[in-house]
């Protein structure tokens, strides 16, 4: 198991430098003439970047300082994702090169076209028409040159050659050199513009906060009472290094305008420990709706010391449900741990949290991973809420993610039961998302009865 893990381990390495040694050769040593600055200022970028970015991820999960923390997630996590889309944007430039360097060709050789039809076209301008039957009278006599006389000894001095001329053919070698080089330039050029700006574009619209989705959910078990009672849906908030106080306070002021009968927390809050981010997390004591807020375990919480994130969720007013279950008037609200707390012996336990329930009544279950809508289809549940995907968080991401998990994003159905997954408020590592907008997720149930 050891050797399978250091081979995986090896080649994922090995796929990364060489990545990153393609990205250095096209945007750094084939836009420059020769060894300089310009390449050793590519290496040190890409190398420092690689470096605050492991340097970020291992500060985070050993519980290093939380001010050093802080340092290195911004420039660390942000390269992660610029080194993504630089990749991509320069991948993406090896369909446009030959493209433009063929029309440069065209362009090169119709200029050299034109510039051998020009003399053929026109009469040398210094020749003169002569009429018909007169004799061409003796062209008059260049004046001399000072010292060009056979008198004083001196000799002509031979016309200059024309070899330097734009078109002539001696330059020709000179050029394919000079255009290959322009090519390389603007494609690095551009591609290093799309990378920054869709980073940009992308940590722009998480930390501007995430936006309200609003879905209708039919249960066939829900009562006539309860249709359009309100679920407000949050997930992935990821308080950290990077997330803050302000970023909560956003995510609550959000939630309370939407103003929901319920809200769920399902899982991934933060990412560290109460003592650092107990103050980022404050605002969620504001969390206003008339049933209360809950909230479950994510696979983060696992990372960051479950037990004590529950105590503290549970003083600023949320309620827990550690594999539990509570009888709202019209429906019951279960809660299940996340896979992740199995290691720690807090794993998910269906049978206490839904074990001894009336059937007849609607179920909705809180899961923080979409893959317990097995589990939720075994034990009659009506609804799963889940998070965990992020959507993807950045594109190509959400071919892997939709590959790890049943359902990405979205509202889907499983048998009796139905699987409602957000895209989450936050996001992990990169504050940037890129196809995957963040958001909060209002669910109106709706009764068949009504």
């Amino acid at each position: 198991m050891v050797v399978v893990f250091a081979l995986v381990a090896l080649a994922v390495v090995s796929v990364v430098v060489a990545a990153n040694w393609y990205v250095w050769r096209r945007l750094f040593r084939d836009t420059s003439r020769g060894p300089g600055a310009v390449r050793r200022i590519g290496a040190v970028v890409i190398a420092g970047g690689w470096a605050l970015a492991v340097c970020a991820l291992v500060a985070e999960r050993a519980g290093a300082p939380f001010w050093l923390q802080r340092v290195l997630a911004w420039p660390g996590f942000l390269w992660l994702a610029l080194s993504i889309y630089l990749l991509l944007a320069v991948l993406a430039g090896e369909v446009v090169r030959p493209l433009l360097r063929r029309m440069l060709e065209r362009r090169a050789a119709a200029r050299q076209a034109e510039a051998a039809v020009e003399p053929l076209m026109s009469p040398p301008a210094d020749t003169e028409r002569i009429p018909a039957g007169t004799a061409p009278s003796k062209p008059p006599r260049a004046p001399e040159a000072p010292g060009a006389s056979g008198a004083a000894g001196g000799t002509a001095e031979p016309p200059a050659s024309d070899a330097t001329t734009p078109g002539a053919t001696p330059e020709e070698p000179l050029a394919l050199p000079s255009r290959r080089l322009f090519v390389s330039r603007v494609v690095a050029g551009a591609a290093a513009a799309a990378a920054v700006g869709t980073v940009g574009y992308g940590t722009y619209g998480v930390l501007n906060g995430p936006s309200v989705k609003r879905v209708t959910v039919p249960l066939a078990k829900l009562p006539r009472g309860a249709h359009g009672f309100r679920i407000a849906v949050v997930s992935d908030i990821h308080l950290g290094p990077v997330l803050g106080r302000g970023f909560a306070q956003k995510v609550v002021d959000t939630i309370n305008s939407t103003q929901p009968d319920l809200i769920a927390v399902v899982g991934d809050l933060v990412d560290g420990s109460v003592k650092d981010l107990g103050p980022a997390a404050a605002p969620l004591a504001g969390l206003r709706a008339r049933h209360g807020a809950y909230f479950v375990t994510g696979n983060h919480e696992y990372f960051s010391g479950a037990e004590q994130w529950v105590a503290e969720v549970r003083r600023l007013g949320l309620i827990p449900l550690e594999n539990a279950r509570t009888e709202l008037p019209h429906f019951d609200l279960a809660g299940v741990n996340d896979i992740s707390g199995e290691g720690e012996g807090q794993g998910p336990d269906y049978a206490k949290a839904l074990g001894d329930r009336d059937r007849a009544r609607a179920c909705v279950l809180l899961a923080h991973q979409p893959v317990q809508i097995h589990d939720a289809v075994d034990h009659g549940v009506d609804l799963q809420l889940s998070g965990h995907t992020h959507g993807g968080q950045l594109w190509p991401g959400n071919l892997i993610a939709g590959a790890a998990n049943p359902t990405l994003a979205g509202l889907e159905r499983y048998g009796d039961t139905q699987l409602y997954v957000s895209r989450g408020a936050g996001a992990w590592g990169p504050p940037t998302r890129v196809g995957a907008e963040s958001d909060i997720t209002v669910i109106e149930l709706a009764s068949r009865q009504a």
